[in-house]
């Protein structure tokens, strides 16, 4: 045998896979079929880190094996290549970001390649390429031909200092996150898709998917349906009222108080009643440098202000409660309003405390002197006149049924979810297709003239305004209206990089196609993805944008499934040697380049599987992957030891059998590491017994090949087998043979574990008793007792019942 080198013979065989078309997809097949996914990257100039192959290397392994198992494989990979980074990167060094998207994308797929992952190329897919976003494009219009999309003015954050709108998530102690920067409130003209028509959808349809609890648990809290009650409460002396939605109608008794948004619009309605506007309008200036994810924590200190001159009216009470602005309420959730019930609510507990007002207990049960009492279980309502006596259950559709018999309220569904904003005031984006005339209004561009592209423009970068850069663009800008052939304008705003990513998974059945997003043929066989594995950061937003677009386009009829992902998995990080997450500032970033360079393509798969549950995250261990690189050593070393002989050998049928089924089981599975230490045990057997024949070790390299399948193709090829590994069958398993004849067969006494001995495992009871009575430990405790009782089964166990 020649010497085993990884760089050599890995870069031979993504030569070979990519020139032979190995793992090209079928467009169509008698075959079953697998769509496995991986969430495409975004090309930032960084390059690819080591967090990446662990996901792509899972789903690399379940589709090499099951192409190995005839199954017709769709395994494609692109980028998600819009977006503010790759903007920010060209403006900082004079560049197109066309320029710098080519070029990252161009080192991304080199080190992909360089990992011999089995995708297939000719799906290739970039959200930036015209024919890819003509598409996303036509989908747009689709949804505002059905009222989907839609204009509002809307708040967003905005840092002076970086120009550019922020989410919540951006916004840290009231500055920009980039800069430090203090973030105000802007009001604009922003384009939304409404999502929340498909709330109901979205969450009854997961009964109908396999996604791991903890995502489906996160998709419904996002949207966070709800039932309950609207109550209305008169606001004292005026024709004016507010509304709140309530779950806990029957704690209505002890509503003490109102907190309101500060942003709440019947401030400026009775502005006039109100005393201290101006104490008012400075803790609303306040509330505005925060975004909500500060606003609605939880153990935050409870801030704000009593509106004097107004009061509200409890309307099962009739009693006058204070309302205050606090900005813990937020306008776009709910109705901006809520009642306080601080007796049994932690939140409004906290409240009530700090500003010294009544808590009245009205659920029996706690302690209210100490705590918010929130058990709604065992309470029994008090203190709440025709509720007295009554479970929190029946209260709460007791009083229901009051509020509506008295016209003050109605049982109702909320939602925490809101509508998608949909503008961005920047340059590399979707430009958003559509017009606006004066006199036909907003009017979407010809589908026949898709895509509207991107101008070549001379600057891109911010304006002082808050418009986008292709405001400035009066050629661009000025058209004429497709309806009337008026003057019309250009929109601006281009879309989130959301967009791109909510329908690719459709665009890598048919990427060439220049008719359709997808032919009816191809989306009809590969619909819906078989299995979608992702981290849990995108398990909310960008799987519930992409299965509300899947749903939409099911409603038009373009594609046949109403849900995108059939199964969705998650992956842990993998964390710095430190325990840390990785990044620059901490020193402690593993680039894949240097790994695969000094220790081969091969070695890091491997030890990306075998560093531990793949759901959880692991920090990095350069004495692992060393330790990885030992482990191929020894394969490459066990192929010098190969004999004759076309049947498992008598010795190691049973422990082949039993790897062949755990590494089966632990590859669907995702239990990867468990299933390579499977592997690992084998290769210690053939290697202390220092033979493999020809039939034991055919078996072992296909088992092996998913994990590392550049060492076993170049290894199946020296060793004489005919064509090359990835054109074999999987091996199967009988599975008689993966019990062992010897087997530890605990004694017990009365149900304690007394002895342990090893017996064949069909041994009668008589052959147990005539071991297990030579035992020390039983012998001792049958001593002066009678047995009354025997308990054996064969193989598993044997208990004695003395007295």
């Amino acid at each position: 045998m020649k010497q085993y080198n990884p760089n050599e013979i890995e870069k031979k065989w993504q030569n070979i896979w990519e020139e032979k078309g190995v793992f090209q997809a079928e467009d169509q097949s008698d075959k079953p079929k697998l769509y496995p996914l991986v969430e495409f990257p975004y090309p930032s100039g960084k390059g690819l880190h080591v967090g990446h192959p662990r996901p792509y290397t899972a789903l690399d392994i379940v589709a090499r094996k099951r192409r190995l198992q005839d199954y017709n494989v769709l395994f494609p990979m692109g980028w998600d290549a819009f977006g503010l980074p790759t903007e920010n990167f060209a403006i900082q060094n004079k560049m197109h970001p066309r320029e710098v998207t080519i070029q990252n994308i161009a080192r991304f797929k080199k080190q992909l390649q360089a990992l011999g992952f089995s995708f297939d190329w000719s799906k290739e897919i970039d959200t930036t390429d015209p024919e890819y976003y003509k598409w996303t494009q036509w989908i747009f219009i689709q949804m505002f031909k059905k009222g989907l999309a839609y204009k509002k003015e809307f708040p967003i954050n905005w840092c002076p200092n970086c120009k550019v709108g922020l989410a919540n998530e951006e916004v840290v102690n009231g500055g920009c996150e980039r800069c430090g920067n203090e973030v105000v409130k802007k009001i604009k003209n922003q384009w939304m898709l409404k999502i929340t028509a498909y709330a109901d959808r979205l969450i009854d349809d997961l009964d109908d998917v396999d996604y791991i609890e903890r995502v489906k648990t996160q998709q419904k809290n996002w949207i966070g349906r709800s039932y309950g009650c609207e109550v209305d409460f008169k606001i004292e002396g005026t024709d004016e009222s507010l509304k709140v939605f309530t779950m806990r109608a029957d704690t209505l008794f002890g509503a003490t108080y109102m907190v309101i948004a500060p942003e709440h619009s019947i401030i400026n309605t009775l502005k006039d009643k109100i005393k201290n506007g101006t104490a008012l309008d400075n803790y609303k200036e306040a509330a505005a440098k925060k975004s909500d994810i500060e606003r609605t924590e939880l153990d935050k200190e409870k801030t704000g202000v009593e509106i004097e001159g107004i009061r509200a009216i409890n309307p099962v009470t009739g009693k006058s409660i204070p309302i205050f602005i606090s900005d813990y309420v937020l306008s776009g959730y709910g109705t901006g309003a809520i009642m306080a019930v601080p007796a049994h609510d932690t939140r409004d507990y906290a409240f009530a405390k700090a500003f010294d007002l009544p808590i009245i207990e009205v659920v029996s049960g706690g302690d209210i002197g100490k705590e918010a009492y929130t058990d709604n279980e065992k309470g029994l309502l008090v203190n709440s006149d025709f509720l007295d006596g009554l479970t929190v259950p029946v209260a709460i559709e007791r009083m229901s049924e009051f509020l509506e018999g008295k016209g003050i309220g109605k049982k109702t569904t909320n939602y925490k979810l809101r509508d998608w904003v949909f503008s961005r005031q920047r340059y590399w984006g979707e430009p958003i297709p559509l017009v606006y005339c004066e006199k036909c209004g907003w009017v979407p561009a010809p589908e026949e003239s898709l895509p509207v592209e991107l101008p070549e423009v001379e600057t891109y970068e911010p304006t002082d305004n808050g418009e986008s850069p292709l405001a400035l663009m009066d050629d661009w800008v000025n058209t004429a209206c497709p309806i009337c052939g008026g003057v019309a304008k250009r929109e601006t705003d281009t879309m989130p990089q959301w967009a791109g990513s909510s329908w690719y998974f459709i665009r890598y059945i048919d990427s060439q196609n220049k008719e359709a997003m997808a032919s009816e043929e191809k989306i009809e066989y590969w619909l819906p993805v078989d299995w979608y594995n992702g981290g849990m950061e995108h398990t909310t937003l960008h799987l519930l944008y992409s299965r509300f677009w899947h749903k939409f386009l099911y409603d038009i009829g373009v594609v046949n499934t109403k849900e995108p992902y059939q199964k969705r998995t998650s992956h842990g990080m993998i964390l710095g040697e430190n325990n840390e997450k990785m990044s620059k500032s901490r020193g402690n970033v593993i680039n894949p380049d240097d790994i695969v360079n000094e220790f081969g393509a091969d070695t890091l798969r491997m030890y990306e599987m075998f560093i531990g549950d793949f759901e959880k995250s692991v920090p990095w261990s350069q004495n692992g992957v060393k330790g990885c690189r030992r482990f191929l050593d020894r394969v490459w070393k066990m192929a010098s030891n190969l004999t004759e002989g076309e049947t498992y050998s008598k010795e190691m049928e049973v422990k082949i059998n039993q790897t062949i089924k755990k590494v089966s089981e632990d590859f669907e599975t995702l239990k990867f590491n468990t299933g390579i230490s499977a592997l690992m045990e084998l290769t210690n057997e053939f290697l202390h017994r220092g033979t493999i024949n020809r039939k034991e070790m055919e078996t072992f390299l296909i088992l092996l090949n998913p994990v590392a399948p550049h060492i076993t193709e170049e290894l199946w090829v020296e060793l004489g087998y005919p064509a090359m590994l990835n054109q074999q069958q999987w091996p199967t398993f009988d599975e008689s043979k993966t019990l062992e004849d010897e087997v530890q067969l605990p004694i017990q006494i009365n149900g304690k574990l007394r002895s342990t001995i090893s017996i064949n495992r069909n041994s009668t009871v008589e052959e147990a008793k005539e071991i297990a009575f030579k035992e020390e430990g039983v012998l001792r405790h049958l001593e002066g007792k009678t047995i009354v009782k025997e308990i054996y089964i064969p193989g598993k166990i044997f208990n004695l019942v003395v007295k």
